[in-house]
């Protein structure tokens, strides 16, 4: 089920995505569609072009998450993020550009997979799928 969509202009071609922590500094693609650490995913999207459209699933069908009308995203990102407070943060490194969304309940660690249009790097679209349950 989706519980949230936003469109993002992005300022830096890094999409992060996690919790409401910092994001580690050590943290780096080093040419890899995504990256990741504990609290955080990273990903490249188009920065300062288009609207980098964003939705967020909660447990999903997988016609929810790849659609009638759009050719099926790439996973770049399926592990655990640490999500402390129960909320999750999308929006570009530097932090310009960013939405919260608070609908995940309660704090913990959660199953993320995050899908992309372009994984070779220039991402348009990007889906992240929550497991409804903490592990």
């Amino acid at each position: 089920m989706q519980i949230a969509g936003v469109d993002l202009y992005v300022n830096h071609p890094l999409m992060a995505l996690g919790s409401t922590e910092w994001i580690p500094t050590t943290l780096a693609l080093d040419g890899a569609p995504a990256a990741a650490c504990e609290t955080h995913v990273i990903v490249r999207v188009q920065a300062q072009v288009v609207l980098v459209k964003v939705r967020i699933f909660k447990d999903y069908d997988p016609v929810d998450v790849h659609g009638r009308d759009r050719d099926p995203l790439t996973a770049v990102f399926d592990g655990h993020l640490l999500l402390s407070d129960g909320r999750l943060v999308v929006g570009d490194v530097v932090g310009e550009s960013r939405f919260t969304t608070s609908l995940l309940g309660k704090p913990g660690r959660r199953r993320v997979r995050v899908l992309v249009d372009d994984s070779q790097g220039w991402a348009r679209a990007v889906d992240i799928v929550i497991s409804a349950e903490t592990v």
